[in-house]
């Protein structure tokens, strides 16, 4: 059975220009080039400080990277996001009185009319309107409540 070599680092890319690759070559000679155009065109103060900009952009451009991705990738994305489109989904309606009237009141549980004694009777009544505020709907009663 043959065997064959599997490609690894596809995702690396290939160092052409010593320790750089074509794309961090080209984003720091085109810096370079513009600064020397500033060199050439103004006057010293004014370049350096036009400049110093420039080369760190394209610095970031070659080097730096955001999530584990190139700077370019997180330029084009906020560039895509501040000048596109964008889709908004909520949209706010009108309350109509029905919908305030039926949100103010509390929803009202019956209770069962019991006639032991009145101070099991309003104990046992006060027990189930706290389990309906919490949530419980077990309502019935099992004789062994205080």
């Amino acid at each position: 059975m043959a065997q064959y070599q599997v490609p690894q680092f596809i995702e690396v890319e290939d160092k052409i220009f010593g320790p750089l690759t074509l794309k961090q070559f080209i984003y720091l000679a085109g810096g370079g080039g513009v600064c020397l155009m500033f060199f050439t065109l103004l006057p010293l103060w004014l370049t350096f400080i036009l400049g110093v900009p420039v080369l760190m952009f394209s610095a970031a451009l070659a080097f730096y990277k955001v999530n584990g991705r190139p700077f370019v990738v997180a330029i084009e994305h906020a560039t895509s996001y501040f000048f596109g489109t964008k889709l908004y989904l909520w949209k706010q309606r009108p309350i109509t009185p029905t919908e305030v009237s039926a949100a103010t009141q509390p929803p009202v549980a019956p209770v069962p009319k019991l006639s032991q004694s009145k101070l099991k009777d309003l104990s046992w009544s006060l027990n189930i309107k706290d389990r309906t505020q919490l949530g419980l709907g077990h309502t019935e009663r099992t004789g062994f409540e205080v």
